[in-house]
């Protein structure tokens, strides 16, 4: 016999708590060294607005402080989270004046979840000619216990509650105490209209559960109302624990502080039903004054996804052109046009790389997505030990060409590190695009089918901001592609059994800042 139970729980946002200390902060004391305390902004995505958020304690005498009061923050991958720091000298608790200013750092959640051991230093600057010091930020995760307990019991001579039948048994399991220390368990018979019937109870602890990890423990179940109006009751039956065994479930944060690094690469439909670039009605054209869809599109995800990626060098990539000189026909070209080398610098690497190749390839056709599959699903192969995830972000205008191959692609690479997002631009029609987005139905190939849910399709169009307003528009693409990789990336985790690497010692270096092109 086989009993279970359902548990309805809602999944909380993440909570991320940040330390924050200054070193060689300015000292504009005379007499004594400065009186720093720390305020926190938060940006919002729509008005770009910065909202004071909350505010360290003041330590008194000291240019390196390190600060007990730590900020609490919702954290969400999908979301590019602006945060700005300000440092000030307080001689009154209550007064914050701009003499007092010691500097100031701007950087978002992202960068200090990605960097090392979750632990990131920046130069504190703002005060003309003067070396403010630095800011180190140390983020970590705050949660409930996380341990998943898995539980094989049986049962014996439960009282029989149907009156044709046996009883249909299943269980509910409460938390007496706050601390989890005792622990009720109410056996019921199922009824079909809802009205189950209470067969009896018995209590136990977690370190009594336990113990089933080396031998059986047989609990008597028994009923209140029984006991009370029967004096040869003994009980409604036995429920017996056959084995017991503890797993913790682990989260995107603990991989990313662990090292998991995501690799972001990029490919960029060049086939000729964009139109001519130097038309404004090419959903290629170069506008002095708004991005393209193309260029937001890719703007919006790889300003999140490189927060996770330390080197910061971004494979790039463009498919359906003719290269110059001989015309010949690509379905994978470097954009940066090093075969050796297609790594671009950061996103504006990237986008400076793209904005070139439109002036020097022509638009063509046909629209193969299965060769840039293949080129990062090759990468993503050499990968095991959860090092590294590779996102592969695919923008195009129209109907695919080798769907039969995509889809072999796409099943193969979902045993893979790796997840593909597709974002269709423009007013065409995606139906085929819906059919690789696994969410309803497995991509599947030749019979076989992928192994995980790895690509998300969405159309631009949907995201688009009626105002104008491309800031929100790039905000809400990127919070849509991205919910899943965090998931993606923990089922393949979970499927090959691979857990975090332990991150490292707090007195190791935190990442600094990036060096800029």
């Amino acid at each position: 016999m086989s009993l279970g139970g359902v548990s309805d729980r809602s999944v909380p946002a993440t909570k991320i708590e940040i330390t924050v200390s200054c070193r060689n902060l300015l000292d504009l004391d005379t007499f004594s060294k400065s009186d720093p305390m720390v305020v926190l902004y938060t940006q919002s995505r729509a008005s770009q607005e910065w909202r004071e958020f909350g505010r360290t304690e003041v330590i008194d005498n000291t240019l390196n402080p390190d600060f007990v009061r730590k900020f609490v923050l919702d954290y969400f991958f999908e979301e590019k989270q602006n945060l700005r720091f300000d440092v000030y000298n307080v001689d009154s608790k209550t007064n914050i004046s701009k003499p007092d200013f010691l500097g100031q750092a701007f950087l978002a959640l992202g960068e200090v979840i990605g960097g090392q051991g979750s632990r990131v230093e920046r130069p504190l600057t703002g005060v003309p000619g003067k070396k403010c010091g630095t800011i180190l930020l140390t983020a970590e995760e705050l949660s409930n216990c996380r341990d998943i307990a898995t539980m094989q019991l049986c049962a014996n001579k439960l009282d029989k509650k149907d009156f044709f039948g046996k009883s249909d048994p299943f269980l509910v399991f409460y938390r007496s105490n706050e601390d989890g220390t005792t622990v009720k368990i109410d056996v019921y018979d199922w009824d079909r209209n809802g009205s189950h019937d209470f067969i009896g109870e018995f209590t136990t602890s977690y370190r009594e559960l336990s113990k089933a990890q080396n031998q059986f423990t047989v609990y008597e179940v028994l009923n209140p109302r029984k006991k009370c109006k029967k004096k040869k009751y003994v009980n409604s039956g036995t429920v017996t624990l056959l084995s017991f065994s503890v797993d913790s479930e682990f989260t995107f944060v603990d991989y990313i502080k662990g090292g998991t690094q995501l690799n972001f690469t990029v490919a960029i439909d060049f086939t000729a039903s964009n139109g001519n670039p130097l038309q404004p009605t090419s959903l290629h054209y170069m506008s002095p004054y708004q991005l393209s869809a193309y260029a937001m599109a890719l703007k919006a995800v790889g300003e999140i996804i490189q927060d996770y990626d330390s080197d910061k060098l971004f494979p790039a990539y463009g498919f359906g052109a003719k290269l110059p000189p001989e015309g010949r026909i690509s379905h994978q070209f470097p954009l940066n046009n090093n075969d050796e080398d297609p790594n671009c610098v950061g996103i504006e690497g990237v986008l400076e790389s793209y904005f070139q190749s439109l002036r020097t390839v022509q638009l063509y056709g046909p629209t193969y997505f299965a060769p840039v599959i293949n080129q990062v699903a090759r990468a993503a192969a050499k990968i095991s030990d959860g090092s590294q995830y590779y996102v592969l972000l695919i923008i195009t205008d129209g109907v695919i060409s080798d769907m039969t191959q995509t889809k072999e692609a796409i099943v193969s690479a979902s045993s893979l590190p790796m997840s593909i997002i597709i974002v269709g631009v423009g007013p065409a029609m995606f139906e085929a695009m819906e059919e690789l987005d696994g969410d309803d139905v497995r991509v599947s190939s030749r019979g076989r089918y992928a192994e995980r849910d790895i690509v998300q399709f969405v159309p631009f169009r949907d995201y688009v901001d009626r105002s104008g307003n491309q800031v929100l528009s790039m905000a809400r693409l990127a919070k849509d592609v991205l919910a899943e990789i965090p998931e993606q990336l923990l089922s393949y985790m979970r499927t090959r059994d691979i857990r975090p690497r332990p991150p490292p010692p707090a007195n190791s270096s935190p990442t600094p800042a990036p060096e800029q092109p």
